[in-house]
């Protein structure tokens, strides 16, 4: 288990439980991975709220890795979000994060360094067998933490 994987599941307790593991996780992409059967609703596939869950939690990782890699000391939360669902995910999945939008972190962060918070969109699909099966957006709120600046 990684470092990162130890840290979610030690924070987001439910993560644990949903059977959330870390496949790769950097400053430019999150993978993660989750089994169908502890998040499995009454129609054999994937519980919407498990899906966005997981799809959240991607995008939340990719933004906290890299908030740490510059070295920011933040709360971390999201202000909103949407969700799409293309398919029913019927096997264990994978949700995919990656850093795209470099101009809009940089706005992120300096807002950070010069108010002590800032905002900024990320986003994450989840993945069955090489299709794409939902996808996600959300706001992230980021609250720099007294004496860290």
């Amino acid at each position: 288990m990684s470092d990162i994987e130890r840290y979610i599941h030690a924070q987001i307790p439910i993560t644990a439980a949903m059977g959330v593991s870390v496949v790769q996780a950097d400053t430019d992409r999150v993978q993660l991975s989750a089994p169908l059967q502890p998040n499995i609703n009454h129609r054999e596939t994937v519980f919407g709220g498990s899906a966005a869950a997981v799809a959240t939690l991607a995008a939340w990782t990719l933004v906290l890795l890299r908030l740490r890699a510059a070295r920011l000391s933040t709360r971390l939360v999201i202000s909103q979000n949407s969700m799409t669902y293309d398919r029913p995910i019927t096997a264990d999945f994978e949700a995919l994060a990656v850093a795209e939008d470099l101009d809009s972190w940089d706005r992120f962060t300096s807002g950070i360094r010069r108010k002590g918070r800032g905002r900024v969109t990320a986003a994450s699909t989840l993945w069955l067998d090489g299709q794409q099966m939902a996808g996600f957006e959300g706001r992230f709120v980021a609250l720099a933490l007294p004496g860290n600046l």
